[in-house]
C-alpha cells in the first residue's frame, strides 16, 4: 500500500482523476470499478471536464460499479445506477451498454450475483478500481467480518451505514436495508487499486485502515494484501496518521510521482499555495531525518 496526501480534498481528487485519465490514454479499452457517494463527485466533474476540453475518450471503455441497492429500480433518484448516469455517464461519450451495475431490482438476486462476477471475468477482469470508504470501513458494502475472499452478493446494511447512507434519501426510514456489492476478493482481484478519501469524519477510519491491523472488521485493511493499491487522502483524513510526513516524502520524491505534481484545479492550486511552506518544512525536516 502506498499513501498519497494532498493538501486539500481538492488537491486529492485532481490526482485521482489525473491518474484515471492517464491510465485511460494508456488503455483505451480499459476496464474501470466505479463507486459512488460525494466524495466522487470531484473526481467525476474533472473527468466529465477532461472529456469536453482535453478529449478525453471513453469510447471503448468498459466499467463496474461496486454496488446497488436492492430494491431500487435504476430510475429511482437514489440509485446508484441514477448516480452515475447524472454524474458521468450522460456526460462523456460512454457507450451505456458497457457499463454495468448490479441489477436491483432482479428477481433471482443470487443468479444476479453470478453473472455480475461473470460479466467482470468476460471483460477479462478489473484494470483500475476505484475505491471510497465508509465510516465503519467498509468497501463497496463489505460491512464488518466481510470474508476477504467473498465475492458479489447481498448484504445486510449496517445501522451506521444506513444513517450514513440516509441524507440522500427523502426520509431516513426509505433506506434500503439491503444491498448488491462487489465481495472484497472481487475487489483484490483487480489490477490496480485506488482508494480516495477527504474530510476530517474520516481521519479515525483511514488511521484503522492504513496503520491498524489486519481484520475483517475493517474490510478495508484488506488492500493490505494488494500489491497495487494508492491510498489518496487530503490533510484532514490524514490527520491521524501516524507516519504523515513519510506519506508527504513518498509524493515528494518517488520518481512515478513527478508528473502529478503539477496540479489541475485552480482550487486545489490555491490550497497548495496556502500550505506550500508548512509542507515545504516537513519535507526539508524530513529530508534531515534520513541524511
Amino acid at each position: 500500500m502506498e499513501v498519497i496526501i494532498r493538501p486539500n480534498a481538492d488537491a486529492a481528487a485532481d490526482l485521482v482523476a489525473r491518474i484515471i485519465a492517464k491510465e485511460m490514454r494508456s488503455n483505451p479499452r480499459l476496464v474501470m470499478g466505479l463507486a459512488t457517494g460525494n466524495t466522487m463527485e470531484s473526481v467525476y466533474a474533472r473527468l466529465v471536464r477532461m472529456h469536453r476540453e482535453e478529449g478525453l475518450d471513453f469510447s471503448s471503455c468498459r466499467t463496474f460499479n461496486l454496488d446497488e441497492y436492492v430494491g431500487l429500480p435504476g430510475s429511482h433518484p437514489s440509485s446508484y445506477r441514477h448516480y452515475m448516469n447524472h454524474h458521468l455517464f450522460l456526460q462523456v461519450n460512454i457507450d451505456l451498454q458497457n457499463t454495468h451495475l448490479p441489477e436491483g431490482m432482479a428477481t433471482d438476486l443470487v443468479a444476479e450475483c453470478v453473472n455480475y462476477e461473470r460479466l467482470i471475468a468476460k471483460c477479462g477482469g478489473i484494470d483500475l478500481q476505484l475505491l471510497g470508504i465508509g465510516q465503519n470501513g467498509h468497501l463497496g458494502f463489505n460491512e464488518p467480518l466481510s470474508a476477504f475472499r467473498s465475492r458479489t452478493r447481498v448484504k445486510i446494511l449496517s445501522p451506521m451505514t444506513r444513517a450514513q447512507n440516509a441524507p440522500l434519501f427523502p426520509k431516513p426510514d426509505q433506506v434500503p436495508h439491503r444491498a448488491i456489492t462487489m465481495g472484497v476478493g472481487t475487489i483484490l482481484d483487480c489490477r490496480r487499486c485506488l482508494l480516495l478519501a477527504t474530510g476530517e469524519e474520516k481521519a479515525a477510519i483511514i488511521a484503522k485502515a492504513v496503520e491498524g491491523p489486519i481484520t475483517s472488521m475493517v474490510s478495508a485493511t484488506a488492500l493490505h494484501l494488494h500489491p497495487e493499491c494508492t491510498v489518496i487522502l487530503d490533510e484532514a483524513a490524514g490527520g491521524q496518521l501516524k507516519e504523515s510526513d513519510y506519506y508527504h516524502w513518498i509524493f515528494e520524491n518517488q520518481p512515478e510521482w513527478e508528473p502529478f505534481h503539477e496540479v489541475l484545479s485552480p482550487f486545489a492550486k490555491n490550497g497548495i499555495q496556502a500550505t506550500n511552506q508548512s509542507e515545504k518544512q516537513r519535507v526539508e525536516a524530513m529530508s534531515d531525518a534520513l541524511e
